[in-house]
């Protein structure tokens, strides 16, 4: 099942399109933090035991022994000589994490089952092979997905989950000694083959182009969950996925052949926080190759230009991996990398640890307001398929926010979905809003994204396997109303209590900051419309404020609107969101923080004589690092960086000219139009009524937001102080926001109405 030949992947040669930017070894230094990494990495559970490894492997290869009988089945029911039944044959290749050897306990096999030409996909494939499944007791929740990008037959088999593919080659028999990382394997066959093959063609090339395999698949296993627990490991919703990131520390390890993970991992946050994407990142040269398969080519292909993030897969035909990044997502990632770094730099002077960069983003503390987006269906089954459809329509509606807003309201997905035990079937989603950094008030205009979120639903509702029962509805939630369902345990966690590395450093950046003058035009009471007008007291709300410092948006309740109708006044309650005085901020929180930052800093006051690592004296000397003055070393290392910040540079000069990039992508576009056309077309017909918008009408909500000052520091909060303020009249809306020129709208309101189309009854909810 493993493909041979690794052994010789390197043979001596450069592995990568350039000159790699160090080949210094490891310090001490470098050799104790990789044990503290391994060790971290152990504790968390990453690694699955020799029991659980044993019984993957049984698993395999009963796996592989039932589609060897599957095979011969076929090719005795379709008529073939006994000779060629007895030569037919099938074999399992996994790929994804398990090939890469990074997976963890419980995770999921993803395996490839290739057979001969007369064994289809449709009839044979997800026809016999699955009534074979259905029949054994040790197969179980066995769900075939035979329309999705990539048919795969989901189950699990011993308890062992298996993702199956299917690749119909053009041979009549499959050598047992097959090796599918041959280009001539793709001949004559369909584009799902090629795409369901090019999962292990590409995990095998990694492993060919990698200079040291376990300081690869460590350091892969320390950037997996950090992403995961930073809340960008999420391909379907426009983070990177389980490829992505292996193909970027792929590349760090190519840069830095010699390295330990320690440095792996300080380099991989120092190179993608300088890089200037929409360069690519590269293991390999492109190759054009002979079969006529279109590979990845901004020059050539219009639709390649508008990849923001692009990571290119290795093997023929080259892909990107990352299509799938928006504006906002890969603003939150370069966000992430940017504290990745800065937290690197700390270890290196003693004054944070590996725990300190693996804090869990807090994502229901990050915003002030989110939509909740609700899924429903009538049973387990609905639920899953209905799931991963809305699932993979998601990152529309970012994209669809992003373009209707001209990317002025940003939107943050949580990468995961959460189930209310009380409710059978059911699931909710969560996006994160904030106004775009630097956008000042009357900059900001006049947004209406209700049409927007109609749209999106529209698209979601024609889903060709719908079942009366699938329903989805999308409202707007504020963080102090959170359902309790989404915390740890169904219980809502205090208000953070202990400073994080994001408290320490906007409590440090408000502590550099010039006091300004109190202007009285800038002061605004405090209220909240639930405390009887009584000032609200979060003695945190002035760190979040700092952390962020991103322009922060507040809703309220109003009057009824309809979802087609212009927008009216809203008659009740609103909030405003205004800048803050630094006097006060600074003055109510420096009692409180000042305590506590002497504490957790004066651990720090002496720290250790740790020796720099490699990469201080990489580049430009060889030299130890051990036997500079500090002031010496100091120089050394801002000489090293700046050589290491040219290299990178050089590292971006290829071929390949960055084009502008938009906020969507062209094929997005089309398919956005497409549904928009069935829509259009089947509004009539499509379940009647449960495609159109909804006649009732539910309470609309307002934002204003207005721009804060300060600098950003990727922590989780939007800032923003609330006060009670009359609503304005906005114009009448046409196709998801005011038909006014932006320049002419003066101040920044964002109006949303959402109705949800309650499929099986019409009726919003």
């Amino acid at each position: 099942m493993a493909n041979p030949g690794l052994s010789n992947r390197n043979n001596g040669q450069r592995l990568g399109i350039t000159e790699p930017i160090s080949l210094g070894g490891p310090t001490e230094y470098d050799v104790m933090k990789t044990k503290e990494l391994e060790k971290y990495l152990q504790d968390a559970g990453l690694y699955e035991s020799q029991e659980e490894a044993v019984s993957r492997e049984e698993v395999l290869g009963r796996l592989d022994q039932i589609v060897k009988v599957w095979v011969k089945t076929i090719s005795r029911a379709k008529g073939l000589n006994e000779q060629l039944v007895q030569e037919a044959n099938a074999k399992i290749f996994t790929f994804g994490s398990y090939r890469l050897g990074v997976h963890g306990p419980g995770a999921d096999i993803d395996t490839l089952c290739v057979g001969p030409r007369h064994a289809t996909r449709e009839e044979d494939f997800f026809g016999e092979l699955h009534r074979m499944f259905a029949e054994m007791p040790e197969v179980t929740e066995l769900h075939p997905v035979p329309d999705a990008h990539v048919p795969v037959l989901q189950f699990k088999f011993g308890g062992v989950s298996i993702d199956l593919l299917y690749a119909k080659l053009s041979l009549w028999v499959i050598p047992e000694d097959l090796d599918i990382s041959q280009d001539s394997i793709l001949q004559n066959v369909d584009e799902q083959t090629v795409r369901s093959l090019n999962g292990c063609r590409v995990t095998d090339q990694i492993l060919r182009l990698v200079p040291n395999i376990q300081s690869f698949r460590t350091t892969l296993r320390c950037m997996r969950l950090w992403a995961k627990r930073r809340g960008v490991y999420s391909n379907v919703t426009g983070f990177l996925g389980g490829i992505n990131w292996a193909l970027l520390v792929a590349r760090i390890c190519q840069l830095y052949p010699n390295a330990l993970p320690n440095m792996l991992v300080s380099r991989f946050f120092r190179v993608y926080t300088q890089w200037r994407w929409p360069n690519p990142v590269m293991l390999c040269a492109i190759e054009e190759g002979s079969l006529g398969l279109q590979v990845w080519d901004p020059r050539r292909n219009p639709k390649d230009r508008y990849h923001l993030m692009p990571i290119i897969t290795p093997a023929y035909p080259s892909m990107n991996s990352s299509y799938n990044v928006s504006s906002s997502t890969l603003r939150i990632m370069s966000e992430e990398f940017q504290r990745g770094s800065e937290i690197c730099k700390a270890m290196e002077s003693n004054k944070a640890e590996w725990d300190t960069l693996f804090e869990p983003y807090p994502f229901f503390e990050a915003y002030k307001n989110y939509l909740q987006i609700d899924i429903s269906a009538e049973n387990a089954d609905d639920l899953r398929n209905w799931k991963g459809w809305v699932a993979s329509r998601l990152r529309q509606l970012t994209l669809k926010i992003e373009r209707h807003t001209y990317n002025m309201l940003q939107c943050h997905p949580h990468p995961g979905d959460f189930s209310d035990k009380s409710k059978p079937f059911h699931c909710s989603y969560f996006m994160g809003l904030q106004r775009k950094q630097g956008v000042s008030a009357n900059d900001g205009g006049h947004f209406d994204i209700r049409l927007t979120v109609e749209e999106f639903k529209q698209a979601v509702n024609v889903y060709t396997l719908w079942k009366p029962g699938m329903e989805i509805h999308v409202c707007h939630v504020k963080r102090k109303n959170i359902p309790n369902f989404v915390f740890p345990g169904g219980v809502r966690p205090p208000r953070p209590s202990k400073l994080t590395w994001d408290m320490r450093r906007a409590l440090e950046l408000k502590a550099s900051v010039q006091i300004l003058p109190d202007k009285s035009d800038e002061s605004k009471t405090v209220l909240d419309g639930s405390d009887d007008g009584h000032k609200r007291k979060r003695p945190d709300d002035s760190v979040e404020n700092n952390l962020r410092n991103v322009k922060s948006i507040a809703l309220s309740s109003g009057d009824v609107l309809e979802a087609s109708s212009p927008i009216s006044t809203v008659s009740s309650l609103s909030i405003k969101c205004d800048n803050m005085d630094m006097n006060k901020l600074v003055e109510s929180q420096r009692e409180i923080s000042e305590s506590n930052l002497e504490d957790s800093f004066k651990k720090y006051d002496n720290p250790a004589n740790i020796p720099f690592q490699n990469g201080d004296s990489e580049v430009t000397s060889t030299c130890s690092p051990h036997t500079k003055t500090p002031q010496a070393a100091a120089a050394h290392a801002s000489s090293s960086n700046e050589a290491e910040k040219r290299a990178i540079e050089n590292i971006m000069s290829g071929p390949y000219v960055p084009h502008q990039a938009l906020a969507e992508e062209l094929d997005e576009l089309e398919d956005d139009l497409e549904h928009r056309n069935q829509v259009k077309e089947s509004s009539g017909s499509i379940r009647g009524s449960q495609v159109e918008s909804s006649k009732e009408t539910e309470p609309a909500a307002l934002i204003t937001s207005r721009s804060e000052t300060g600098h950003s520091n990727g922590s989780y909060s939007n800032g923003g102080l609330e006060e009670l303020e009359p609503a304005e009249l906005v114009a009448p809306v046409s196709n998801g926001y005011s038909s006014a020129p932006v320049a002419q709208q003066r101040k920044p309101i964002i109006r949303l109405s959402f109705t949800s189309l309650g499929k099986a009854t019409g009726k919003s909810s």
